[in-house]
């Protein structure tokens, strides 16, 4: 008889589940090597310190962000976009020889040879309103660069816009502007304007001053049926104490009579005023027909018109056709030109002008080249 305790049905189960389990791959990890304890045990400290360096930042940006909206910019969110723009104009003259009578004659219609560039800064103020900075170079690629107009242009709801222009201001700022007539185009240094917009009527009212004059600018325009565009426009311009008055200096107050000595004003102090009338039509997306007039109030027997055809695509080959001048009917020019774009950045425009200005007349092959970046 053996001494040896019978197994128990306890101790028979266990061995078998530990032989299952075995078998499955459950069976518990021997200890890990020290080596690989120590490995884990650095990998663990790099990844506490990477977690905490990515904390810090993270709240350094939630205190940037949290002063950035508690103290706000006074002119809201702005982003500013940059243009260029190079222009040449050249001219050939088929005239035997230049003289002074042609000379006067090119200065007359406003042709302006040479390369001149422009870089505008636009920068989008809140929602809204835009800031616009000109800087230009004339005559030469390589100029010194100057600032030529600096425009604030602000919409107070969809029917009124303010405009404030405190250098290079021109009365073609504020409302619907033209090919024509002249006044539009006269830089009258600095001046605030108002357009109003009312179903089928704009209407604009400006205020311009310089050093010499105080100048006043109102335009309506009204859109008739058939895509066709009346407008009445009308300038004011007083002269202000003339210069004839002495000047004695800046700390010198004359004591005496405080009449002022009046005197005419002359018609060539630049007082007076303007009034013109245009009338546009849109044949189509591209083709335009417009025609103006336009009378100065020192000689309202003088008139100046203005008429024009332009087809004018923006995928495609372009042409026109302007004719203007005067009551004076032995004075006018003609010009027929084309235009060609050459991708999205450069524009030529050939035209063949004919000036014909009393006893001078002259045919000229104008090129013009705009290339913007």
């Amino acid at each position: 008889m053996s001494s040896d305790k019978p197994e128990s049905v306890t101790d028979k189960l266990k061995s078998f589940a530990n032989v299952f389990l075995d078998n499955l791959g459950f069976s518990k990890p021997s200890p890990s090597p020290p080596i690989e304890i120590d490995i884990l045990k650095r990998l663990q400290r790099e990844a506490f310190a990477d977690i905490m360096k990515l904390r810090d930042r993270q709240d350094k940006v939630e205190r940037i962000l949290s002063l950035k909206s508690s103290n706000p910019s006074p002119v809201g969110e702005t982003s500013t976009r940059v243009r260029g723009e190079i222009e040449a104009l050249g001219m050939v003259l088929m005239v035997d020889g230049i003289n002074e009578d042609n000379q006067e004659a090119i200065n007359r219609i406003g042709i302006k040879t040479g390369v001149n560039s422009r870089f505008t800064f636009e920068s989008k103020v809140r929602e809204e309103d835009s800031l616009t900075a000109e800087f230009v170079a004339k005559g030469q690629l390589d100029g010194p660069l100057s600032l030529a107009k600096v425009v604030y242009s602000a919409n107070v709801d969809d029917g009124c816009s303010l405009v404030a222009v405190p250098l290079g201001a021109k009365c073609s700022d504020v409302g619907h502007s033209f090919t024509g007539p002249p006044l539009l185009n006269e830089h009258i240094g600095s001046g605030v304007g108002v357009t109003v917009k009312k179903s089928n009527c704009i209407t604009s009212l400006a205020q311009f001053v310089n050093s010499h004059s105080l100048t006043t600018f109102g335009q309506v325009s009204y859109k008739l049926p058939w895509s066709t565009k009346v407008s009445l426009l009308g300038l004011k311009k007083t002269h202000k104490i003339s210069s004839q008055n002495a000047s004695f200096g800046q700390l010198t107050l004359p004591i005496g009579s405080l009449r002022r000595h009046q005197e005419p004003i002359e018609a060539s102090d630049g007082s007076g005023g303007s009034a013109a009338m245009v009338i546009e039509s849109d044949i189509d997306s591209s083709t335009k027909v417009e025609g103006w007039v336009e009378m100065n109030s020192l000689d309202p027997r003088y008139l100046q018109w203005g008429v024009s055809m332009t087809d004018l695509p923006d995928d495609d080959i372009g042409w026109g056709f302007k004719l203007g001048g005067s009551n004076v009917w032995d004075h006018y020019q003609l010009e027929a030109f084309c235009k060609a774009k050459f991708g999205e950045k450069l524009l030529l425009e050939p035209s063949l002008l004919f000036v014909k200005d009393g006893s001078t007349q002259f045919p000229a092959l104008v090129i013009k080249s705009n290339w913007s970046f």
